[in-house]
Order: C-alpha cells, then structure tokens, then sequence
C-alpha cells in the first residue's frame, strides 16, 4: 500500500507540475505576442514612415542612411526587390501576431484564413523579393552577408509555402507548426536592427565596420533569425500534449525572457530611434 501511494503521489505531483507548466507556457506566450505585437506595429510605422517617406519625396537615397547599398539609381530591379521587400515585411509585422492568437482562430475562422493568405503571400513576396536584391546587388558585407541572407529568405518563402499548403490539406498540426516557424522568421529583419542597437550600446560596435564584414556583422548575418527558429521549435514541441513538464516549463522561461528582452527593447528603440524619426515624419507631413 506504501507503495501505491507513493506512486499516486508522484503522479499527483507530475500532474500539477505539468499544469502549472501548461499554465505558464499560455501566459508567457501571451505576453510574448502582446509585446511583439506592440513593437512590430511601431517597426512597421517606422518603416512607413522613413522608406514610404522617401519614396513619396523622391528621394531613395534614404534608404541608404540604416543600411548603405540599399539603393542604387543604376539597378531599377534591385531597388524593386528590396521594396517589394519592405512593402511586403510591413503588412507582416503588423498582421502576424492576428494569427498567434487563438480566440480569433476559434471565434472568427474565416478572417483568420484569409489574412492567412494575405500573410503568406506576403511573406513569400518578401523572401523572393530579397533574394532579387541579393542575387542582383548583393548585400555590403560580402560573402558571409549575402550566404546569411540568402538562406533567410529561401527558409521564409518555403515557411509560407509550407504553412499555406498544409493549411490547404487540412493537416493543421503542421500548418501550424510552419506558421510558428514563419513568424520567428519574419521578426527576425526587425530583431536584426534592435541586436545592432543594443550592441551599439553594450559592446560599442566592437566587431562591426562601416561595410558589415566585422566579425560581429558576420555572427549577425546568421543570428538574427537561427535563435528565433530554436526557440520557435521548442514552443512546437511544448504544445504537445504529451510534453514532459521541464519542456513546458523551459519552454515557458524562454517565452518569458523574449518577451521581457522585446518589451525593454521597444522602449528604448522608440524613445531613441523610432520615435523621433516617425514624428519628424509626421511634421514633415503636416
């Protein structure tokens, strides 16, 4: 009997442990959306108003302020490139998050379908679209920039290829596994230009050069989405049913800690960067 009861314990145990996981994986992914939500609209105005803003003044050379050789006057396909680019990684930023959050799946299929679709498209567009720019530009950092990209935007289009056509099929475990793994590709543009600036401000841009080929501006040529991608699939792996509780609980401190590095992230990046420059924008407007 002391036997049996010390099983049923460790089961009872087990159980609680894994609900106290369960519960916390829930809200630490809530958090993470809400945060990345909050941060990529701003990005996405931030992009409207400094690459849209040039465009409508005529001058493209802005473009070159953030990242040099984004615009050349001599290559009208590269510059269509990088826009459908640009054009493409807005609506994701701001309709990505939509897709994470369950009610609207459950409540309103529908919409969640076709944004679905708009947001696929789009990020298929995006990957192709840099791609082209690579494939007739190249980026400024050389070799290891443009193999970094490269293999970003190839794993993005495939990403939305592979979450519509399971989405078609109706194998909606995988559909969904691929549009996780799509989003952490699609944030990864806008992680890039905060991991920059935190770098700027931490390590003082020791590694980076005016021309990306630092070793610093090498690590990032791969680090701005092969983490997302990690942490994407410890998520998908979570969500099993199945899941050990340390998975979930790991998988929980991981959510938090993301959702804690985007929320402190955006505050400085719009206080410093974003901000000012979307106002002065809007001024300029008006």
């Amino acid at each position: 009997m002391s036997l049996q009861f010390e099983l049923d314990r460790q089961q009872s145990g087990s159980i609680g442990t894994s609900a106290v996981g369960t519960a916390a994986l829930r809200w630490t992914m809530t958090a993470l959306v809400a945060a990345v939500w909050i941060s990529a609209a701003i990005f996405g105005l931030y992009i409207v108003a400094i690459y849209l803003g040039a465009l409508v003044d005529g001058n493209l050379d802005q473009w070159n302020r953030d990242l040099p050789r984004l615009h050349d006057a001599h290559s009208l396909m590269a510059t269509m490139g990088i826009g459908l680019h640009f054009a493409a990684g807005t609506v994701l930023l701001l309709l990505g998050p939509l897709q994470l959050i369950s009610a609207v799946r459950a409540r309103a299929p529908a919409f969640h379908r076709w944004v679905g679709r708009l947001y696929a498209l789009s990020a298929l567009m995006a990957g192709l679209g840099g791609l082209a720019f690579i494939a007739v530009q190249g980026t400024i950092g050389g070799t290891p920039m443009n193999i970094g990209f490269s293999l970003y935007g190839a794993l993005t289009a495939i990403a939305a290829v592979a979450t519509f056509w399971h989405a078609r099929g109706k194998r909606f475990e995988q559909h969904r596994a691929w549009a996780i793994r799509l989003f952490a590709l699609v944030i990864g543009s806008w992680l890039y230009r905060m991991d920059y600036g935190f770098w700027a401000l931490l390590g003082h841009n020791m590694g980076h050069t005016p021309t990306f080929d630092g070793g610093f501006d090498v690590v990032m040529a791969f680090f701005f989405y092969i983490p997302n991608l990690i942490v994407a699939e410890a998520f998908i792996r979570a969500r099993q049913l199945r899941s050990a509780a340390y998975v979930k609980v790991g998988a929980a401190i991981s959510m938090g800690v993301a959702a804690a590095f985007i929320a402190v992230s955006t505050y400085y990046f719009t206080a410093l960067h974003w901000g000012p420059r979307i106002v002065q924008r809007l001024l300029l407007t008006l």
